[in-house]
């Protein structure tokens, strides 16, 4: 049995009364998962969690080939939590709890997780719950698939994907992620300067808020400008 197929079995196995709750990001692998999803002939409803820092190219794309998929927004813009609470780091996101993994509750949530992406998802089982709500239970249908496996799927079935992997972005996902390489938010920087301009205005009105609070931590910085250039270049100091 190839993985295509293995797939399809994975899925008929684990389909819930009530259907999937499909995490779509518009990423390769949720495209891939979507449609090994038709295939088998489940039950499911897809949903894209809002990050409000997303790509425009990824934005315009799912709006366009996927009108299918509810869009679930968050409460509170990222920008917005980010000048009171604080930026995400490296080694302390509170980001993704908030605006990747927040919905499913109850449900059977479908992703499209693989080993292959990280040393961390290599820890990963194919059926498993979710720590922090217990009541969401995940299925990750091509955990064992390579990226390979993923993109002579797409190609084979020809199914349309977001034209900035065309233009050599491996993995598609929030804007400025602390879990980017240095160059690639470098890159971004440069590429929307739009982004760049409302994630200063938040990090300036974080400063001012730290300062009235009298965070001692803040005085590292001249002012919020300083503090954005410092997180989005990785303390190196130079965009």
């Amino acid at each position: 049995m190839d993985k295509i197929e293995k797939s399809i079995e994975r899925l008929k196995a684990f389909e819930p009364s009530d259907g999937y709750y499909l995490a779509f990001s518009g990423g390769k692998d949720s495209i891939c998962i979507k449609q090994l999803t038709i295939e088998a002939g489940v039950k499911f409803d897809s949903h894209y969690q809002v990050t409000t820092i997303d790509p425009p190219e990824l934005v315009h794309y799912i709006k366009r080939e996927h009108p299918d998929v509810k869009w679930e927004r968050p409460e509170i813009p990222f920008l917005t939590r980010l000048a009171t609470k604080g930026f995400p780091i490296r080694q302390g996101r509170w980001c993704c709890e908030y605006y990747k993994e927040c919905g499913g509750g109850g449900r059977t949530v479908m992703t499209g997780i693989r080993w292959a992406e990280s040393y961390t998802r290599k820890e990963r089982k194919m059926v498993e719950h979710c720590f922090r709500d217990k009541t969401k239970r995940y299925v990750h249908p091509i955990i064992d698939w390579s990226k390979d496996d993923v993109w002579d799927f797409i190609h084979d079935r020809n199914l349309p994907y977001c034209s900035l992997y065309d233009e050599g972005y491996k993995r598609l996902g929030c804007l400025f992620c602390p879990m980017q390489y240095y160059k690639t938010r470098m890159k971004e920087v440069r590429r929307y300067p739009g982004y760049e301009k409302a994630f200063r205005k938040a990090f300036r009105k974080l400063y001012t808020l730290r300062k009235e609070q009298g965070r001692k931590s803040v005085d590292r910085w001249k002012n919020g400008d300083e503090m954005f250039e410092w997180w989005i270049t990785e303390g190196k100091g130079t965009l």
